[in-house]
């Protein structure tokens, strides 16, 4: 295998030490956690106090201003166990630097401090029940009253941690007549009247991670927490454009991680399962289709390593971003469908990683931007149109 040389030495302390705390905060309650449909509170506070959330902001906010690559090996080693129940990537890394890069002051020192210490749970509200990964698309308005505030009005589904959500950030229309234009971004707090969480979503995977709708009917929405103040008004889309590379390289990031915790789970699986007299491994079919598997992960690992390279350089664009968000799944979907089949009928068991494994790899193509959408900004950034 390549050598990887993304991290230092300081890095790999820091995996040791997450790693020890997934084993003792996360290993023993995951499953429980799946029956129930969501993650206890419990697990965002320790993780707070052990200083695991928002490490990128800055230690006026709480954070450790860490680099970037603290998060990749969180975001690894969460995908390596399959925890994907665990909302720590959308709150550290997605929630908190929309609030980092384009809050005014009083919002960074109101909001940051508590979702670092875990205090606070943050979402963002893109998806809508007739508009997912078209985000020019949404319905939802946020209309300036005489008084300065905001009048919120619309629903978004799909939302992650939107059941323990404490702080949303709400993707809006100021003015409807602009279309993308017109997008601003909301903070909404739990408590707001009007402010609703619908029911926690059943899904095929991910089933302990709180998935929920959310309804805002009338929401007084003060003008200071416009995102950003006056001077991003309308200019949402643009912020939400800014930020969507980091996200999706998330994607492809745990996308790996979990293509090569299957294989690792295959590989030893194959070895003591026998089949007519032999070990599974036996068989030219199994070792050649893991050969396979495992040559088109190490490409993968290497490409999105070169992502992690640039991206904290700030010089990872947009194309880029999307080529490695699917690319990535689409291989992650194929590793583990192949990888059940070698385990057999035990690989259809949900007591065995690999099942559960495979029900969460599904969705990685779809949420960040569906993959088609993907070639789409892929093939824009050729110079082709669909036009």
């Amino acid at each position: 295998m390549i050598e990887r040389t993304l991290f230092s030495s300081d890095h790999e302390s820091f995996r040791d030490s997450f790693r020890k705390f997934v084993d003792k905060e996360i290993a023993p309650f995951h499953a429980e956690w799946e029956e129930q449909g969501y993650v206890d509170r419990a697990v965002w506070n320790k993780a707070g106090e052990n200083g695991f959330l928002c490490m990128t902001m800055p230690e006026e906010y709480g954070g450790s201003e860490a680099d970037k690559l603290y998060s990749v090996i969180q975001f690894e080693e969460i995908a390596r166990a399959g925890f994907t129940g665990i909302g720590f990537s959308l709150h550290s890394e997605i929630v908190a630097p929309y609030i980092l890069h384009y809050g005014t002051p009083e919002q960074k020192a109101k909001y940051l401090p508590k979702l670092a210490s875990g205090e606070m749970i943050g979402a963002i509200a893109m998806s809508e029940p007739a508009a997912g990964s078209d985000l020019q698309g949404i319905k939802s308005t946020a209309i300036q009253q005489a008084d300065g505030s905001y009048l919120l009005n619309g629903s978004k589904t799909f939302i992650t941690n939107g059941w323990h959500a404490d702080l949303v950030v709400v993707v809006a229309k100021t003015n409807p007549a602009a279309g993308g234009k017109g997008t601003s971004l909301i903070l909404v707090e739990r408590g707001m009247p009007g402010f609703s969480v619908g029911k926690r979503l059943k899904k095929v995977g991910m089933k302990a991670q709180d998935t929920s709708e959310l309804f805002f009917d009338n929401v007084k929405i003060p003008a200071e927490n416009l995102l950003g103040g006056a001077a991003y008004e309308n200019k949402g889309f643009i912020c939400l454009m800014e930020q969507l590379p980091w996200e999706r390289l998330q994607i492809a990031i745990s996308a790996v991680a979990a293509a090569q915790a299957a294989i690792d789970w295959t590989v030893d699986y194959v070895k003591e399962r026998k089949v007519f007299g032999q070990p599974v491994a036996a068989f030219q079919n199994t070792r050649y289709t893991l050969a396979e598997l495992q040559t088109e992960v190490q490409v993968a690992r290497v490409f999105v390593d070169k992502c992690c390279e640039l991206i904290c350089v700030d010089k990872l664009d947009t194309a880029t971003a999307s080529m490695a968000k699917y690319w990535t799944t689409d291989l992650q979907c194929k590793v583990m469908d192949e990888c059940v089949q070698l385990f057999g009928g035990y690989g259809y068991m949900w007591e065995y990683p690999i099942a559960r494994a495979y029900a969460d790899a599904r969705v990685q193509r779809i949420y960040g931007g569906t993959n088609e959408i993907m070639k789409e900004v892929i093939t824009r950034s050729m110079g082709l149109s669909g036009k």
